[in-house]
């Protein structure tokens, strides 16, 4: 099946973002607060965690294995990524917009995270692992990439306990657009 590519970056370029129900109905959201990953000395991490980055057992790749980073994070008892989602998903990827970032442990893939790139936002759509570590390890990893290469917003949409550990914060609907708008004037790539 075809999707029109540019009406959901559209959509998103606008703060929305898909989101299946229970039922596998696909539907556009929006949030009054949105939480932002920090990409200045806001963005921390646990002190155990620079040991396991010290350690060096995880290498990182940028979309070495999109399909499975999707099948990962939708590998949950209950997931907001349908089947349709999914396929939306491999089509943002080969059209350029969509992206995983992996950690890899030798030849297993290790965690990874799932994002849109428009312009000067990353847009966090999800993460996941397999080896432990493995998702934190590629969170640090894609914020020391995303400042490389100037990002402007690292949009992690809803906010849970792990991410409030790396620093993430919440901003309203109207502190958000100008950013998002500011981040839309850009045009950034991961690799």
């Amino acid at each position: 099946m075809n999707y029109d590519i540019a009406t959901i970056i559209k959509g998103y370029a606008q703060g929305y973002f898909l989101m299946a129900d229970e039922n596998d109905v696909l539907e556009w959201y929006s949030s009054r607060d949105r939480t932002l990953i920090p990409l200045d000395e806001r963005f921390r991490y646990p002190k155990s965690l620079q040991r396991v980055l010290n350690q060096e057992r995880f290498t990182v790749a940028i979309n070495r294995d999109f399909e499975a980073v999707v099948a990962g994070c939708a590998n949950r008892e209950t997931t907001w990524i349908s089947p349709q989602l999914k396929e939306i998903y491999w089509e943002l990827y080969q059209t350029g917009w969509a992206y995983s970032f992996e950690t890899w442990q030798g030849d297993e893939l290790a965690g990874g995270i799932l994002g849109i790139v428009i312009g000067g936002a990353f847009i966090g759509e999800s993460m996941f692992y397999r080896i432990p570590e493995g998702s934190k390890v590629a969170m640090v990893k894609l914020v020391e990439r995303l400042r490389e290469r100037q990002f402007v917003l690292f949009d992690a949409q809803m906010m849970n306990p792990h991410l409030e550990r790396f620093g993430a914060y919440q901003v309203s609907d109207r502190q958000y657009q100008p950013l998002l708008l500011q981040a839309l004037q850009h045009h950034y790539s991961l690799v």
